[in-house]
């Protein structure tokens, strides 16, 4: 009698459930449980609720979980016992997700949680897990693997975001952040003030789609969170061959009896050769073809000796014009490519490009950090060459972050004065920055803050370069509290560093001039992030020092370039 009342009962319960049209928010309510509670996606209870803005519920709303139709919407989304006994089919072509859910009566959401890797699974030949008791009923010729026969656990992946580390020595030679989901999804971590509304307008995608990807957000947002946005595009992976196939492509003009970029080309390829050769002998097998590149004009007559379905890695080439030219040549294979000069935002539209350059925008942001670090009320003062545009740059960003900041840009390190304190009359320490990386200025810039350094103490002095004088002139630099960027500069004491300046003077009887240094490190960063299937982008995550650049990868955007953020900041405490 009892058990036949708890039977009634719970049927009661369930007839109450579909017959509702409404529900009233209690505390612990989410958009997810409700929909789900009464078997409608999320999407859906919005559309019913137009009033409830950004996904936001309160005490005792009383929201429509019903259209007025008759015909209950839980009917169109199957609820599925993801803890009952399980099966796997295997996958047959044409089978996608979509078609997988109408033939087995499942819910996408549901599916992904039998499923928490399906993106990477949907090969022909590839398992997929569903309730048994499906496989069975609408299976029909399916192709069925092994049975399980316990309940299967929903598992939840999580990301840990990367540790970019900003302020470093450079010491570092692989120092590798944990390789995580970042290859295959674009992902966001959730700030104070997000909600599910505001990030998937953000986005451009369904809340239920978000919630497909990222089971956890049933339990709410929480600020910190890493959210699975959309799948990236596939990374590449080799053709064919044990040997890795790469083709340099360098401006050396013989074709077109051009010599303006041939010692350019030839010093950097020096470099490139010591890489080379260096990773070789470490047991690499390589396949390296060198093709002239030409002009910026003849350009495209060089991609005649690329086979790109051969071809698993392309440096170069250099100017910005002919890697849109070569990214579109191979856009079908996407092939990685590298860029060791060009940087510019009309490229980082390409996922299969790596770019080197770090952005001068990069080193001014970096510099601005440091200036609001330190500031009280000083005159500021920026130093800048004819071209002044990193100058304004850094100006509109210290007037944005630093409250009443006065920025002044100079073209003259004369021009750089004390400030007077107006209650004492007694001279007043001012920030000054560098903006340029031309020498001459550099040297004036350092003899101008060393003799102010000598009238009045606190002076503090900032450089988004490292000007030469900055190595002569150490411990009075040290008196101004100088912090500098430095990118593409040997470190002459470390010990990488001496054995290849070493085996460079060994193979060509001179020191690595700065094309030769670029050469050597490009090559030897992008070998040494390759595996024998060719998957650079499996290890572009990892930060690298090389003899004299820090390679830093992020990517510009979803599906976009990766884009190189690295640098070393240089401190000289007194």
């Amino acid at each position: 009698m009892i058990k036949r009342f708890f039977v009634l009962s719970g049927l009661c319960m369930f007839l109450a459930l579909t017959a509702q049209k409404t529900h009233t928010v209690v505390k612990g309510d989410t958009p997810y449980n409700i929909s789900k509670k009464y078997g409608i996606s999320v999407d859906e209870l919005l559309k019913l609720n137009p009033k409830v803005k950004d996904g936001k519920l309160a005490l005792g709303d009383v929201v429509n979980v019903k259209s007025g139709g008759g015909a209950t919407t839980a009917a169109k989304t199957p609820v599925t016992n993801t803890s009952a006994k399980t099966g796997k089919i295997v996958l047959q072509p044409k089978q996608t997700v979509y078609g997988i859910t109408k033939q087995y009566k499942i819910s996408e959401t549901d599916l992904r949680k039998l499923n928490p890797d399906l993106d990477s699974h949907l090969k022909i030949g590839d398992e997929i897990t569903l309730p048994l008791d499906s496989i069975k009923k609408y299976g029909g010729n399916q192709a069925i693997a092994t049975t399980v026969t316990k309940p299967v656990e929903t598992v939840t992946e999580t990301t840990s975001a990367n540790n970019k580390t900003k302020i470093d020595s450079g010491n570092e030679r692989s120092s590798s952040n944990s390789h995580s989901n970042q290859d295959e999804y674009a992902t966001y971590v959730v700030e104070q003030g997000d909600t599910v509304f505001s990030i998937v307008n953000k986005f451009g995608i369904s809340i239920d789609e978000l919630v497909a990807l990222n089971p956890d957000l049933s339990r709410g947002l929480k600020g910190g969170m890493i959210l699975k946005i959309r799948k990236l595009d596939a990374a590449y992976i080799k053709k064919n061959g044990d040997a890795l196939s790469v083709v340099l492509m360098l401006p050396f003009g013989y074709s077109t009896n051009e010599t303006q970029y041939r010692a350019m080309a030839t010093d950097f390829l020096t470099g490139a050769k010591l890489a080379i050769e260096r990773n070789a002998a470490g047991g690499q097998k390589l396949d390296i073809k060198i093709v002239d590149s030409g002009n910026e004009a003849s350009f495209k007559s060089s991609l005649s000796q690329i086979n790109p379905n051969n071809t698993d890695l392309i440096i170069g080439p250099f100017f910005k014009s002919n890697v849109i030219d070569l990214l579109d040549f191979t856009k079908t294979q996407k092939i990685p490519v590298v860029a060791p000069f060009a940087n510019s935002p009309e490229l980082y539209n390409y996922s299969n490009l790596i770019i080197v350059e770090t952005n001068d925008h990069s080193y001014a942001d970096k510099i601005a950090e440091e200036v609001k670090s330190v500031y009280s009320d000083q005159k500021i003062y920026i130093l800048a060459d004819t071209k002044k545009e990193n100058a304004n740059y850094l100006k509109s960003n210290l007037e944005k972050n630093v409250k009443n900041a006065q920025v002044i840009i100079v073209n003259s390190a004369s021009d750089i004065q004390l400030d007077q304190n107006m209650m004492t009359g007694q001279s007043a320490p001012v920030i000054a920055i560098l903006a340029s990386d031309n020498d001459a200025l550099g040297e004036a810039f350092s003899n101008k803050l060393i003799a102010l350094s000598k009238e009045v103490q606190g002076i503090k002095a900032f450089s988004m370069y490292a000007a030469t004088s900055f190595d002569k002139k150490v411990n009075e630099l040290r008196q101004v509290n100088l912090v500098y960027i430095m990118d593409r500069t040997i470190d002459a004491d470390g010990n990488f560093e001496k054995e290849i300046l070493a085996a460079y003077k060994a193979k060509y009887c001179k020191t690595p001039g700065k094309y030769a240094v670029i050469g050597f490190d490009v090559v030897n960063d992008m070998l040494t992030r390759e595996n024998k299937k060719g998957e650079i982008f499996k290890q572009i995550n990892k930060v690298q020092t090389q003899l004299a650049t820090k390679f830093e990868f992020v990517k510009s955007k979803a599906n976009g370039a990766y884009v190189n953020t690295g640098f070393r900041v240089i401190r000289l405490i007194p």
